[in-house]
């Protein structure tokens, strides 16, 4: 029965508590514990025991009542004109543009060095000439290692004309008519401007 009687009692004042109201509490000569809500039922000499019970704080609410506008969402960075741009174009075998610039470059680099050793073959050619024909009142046998070397020297700048023409051909005919064929961008098939001489 007490455990009933005390049961009531603690629901009675956690209702109280949760609508604000002071509870007080006390235990009497028998050893009862004892709450009420009005000071004025303790008996006079329990008064001086009588314990306050603080209301409990009703939480904060945790989202926003109409009265109380949730507060404005941060604004995102603008996007950039590069991010707002198309997806990544392809050819129609998957190919992007990456692809097609590093072939585009490893055939201008292919023929920027076959340009190149072709001056320097030519020029060592027409020296060697000069040689020999300075060389007319000399040694027949050094007319004839001079002409040995300037013949080797044709053989090889021919074979870096001949690498020459062919990087150019690729550069200006076979990469742009693949290209067209794979639809890719025709741009991604032009020479990116470098120091230093390109394909003409």
């Amino acid at each position: 029965m007490k455990k009933i009687l005390l049961l009531v009692i603690l629901g009675l004042i956690l209702s109280s508590m949760a609508f604000g109201q002071e509870v007080y509490r006390w235990v009497d000569e028998k050893g009862i514990v004892h709450f009420t809500d009005d000071l004025s039922l303790v008996p006079e000499k329990y008064r001086d025991q009588a314990q306050r019970k603080e209301p409990l704080k009703e939480p904060a609410p945790t989202q926003p009542t109409p009265s109380q506008p949730a507060p404005p969402k941060p604004k995102e960075p603008p996007k950039s004109k590069e991010a707002e741009s198309a997806p990544e174009q392809r050819d129609i075998l998957g190919r992007g543009e990456e692809w097609w610039r590093a072939k585009v470059n490893e055939w201008n680099e292919k023929f920027m060095t076959a340009q190149k050793n072709y001056e320097i073959t030519s020029k060592e050619r027409k020296s060697k000439e000069q040689e020999l024909e300075a060389a007319k009142l000399k040694p027949k046998s050094l007319q004839r290692k001079l002409q040995a070397e300037i013949k080797a020297l044709e053989v090889k700048a021919k074979d870096w004309e001949k690498q020459m023409m062919e990087a150019k051909n690729m550069l200006e005919k076979v990469l742009p008519k693949q290209a067209e064929d794979d639809r890719a961008n025709p741009d991604w098939v032009k020479i990116e401007k470098k120091s230093g001489r390109q394909a003409n």
